[in-house]
């Protein structure tokens, strides 16, 4: 499975490039997976165009052919045993190439959510997107795990 995560924005701190590191490291053996960073823009001045063109971004980096799955805070919520399933049950469908996207500050723009195949969140909780990002990869891990019927952490 070839499953890209675009995401607005880049790793600033350490810990979470290294974190992001150590999950990429872990995914190795299930899945090919790339990253893509959409450069932000400062939504104080021009919230609309700052969304605007983060999404031109966004769009632009999908691949044509990938199942696109937006993480949005009014999506479906999963436990990871039904994100284990949805990814496993894409993938039974045909479907190798999945895309998740991970909006900026102010969110995604309409076109963004109208590319999207499917919107998930990880809770009615706001995450920075720089901890979206983590929290997303290692859900990814953990579904790889689940499929695999290998042990992880309840």
């Amino acid at each position: 499975m070839r499953i890209t995560i675009v995401a607005v924005g880049k790793l600033k701190e350490p810990h979470f490039r290294d974190a992001a590191k150590e999950y990429l490291k872990r995914l190795k053996p299930y899945a090919t997976i790339e990253i893509v960073d959409v450069p932000d823009r400062d939504v104080t001045r021009d919230e609309a165009r700052a969304i605007a063109e983060e999404g031109k971004g966004v769009l632009k980096a999908l691949p044509d052919d990938a199942y696109v799955i937006v993480l949005d805070i009014a999506g479906k919520q999963l436990s990871s045993e039904q994100f284990a399933d949805r990814i496993g049950s894409l993938g039974l469908q045909g479907r190798s190439r999945i895309a998740f996207v991970i909006g900026g500050a102010a969110g995604l723009s309409a076109g963004v959510l109208a590319r999207a195949d499917e919107r998930i969140s990880f809770g009615k909780i706001t995450l920075p997107h720089q901890m979206a990002r983590i929290v997303l990869l290692e859900q990814v891990y953990r579904a790889f795990r689940i499929m695999r019927g290998e042990p992880y952490h309840r």
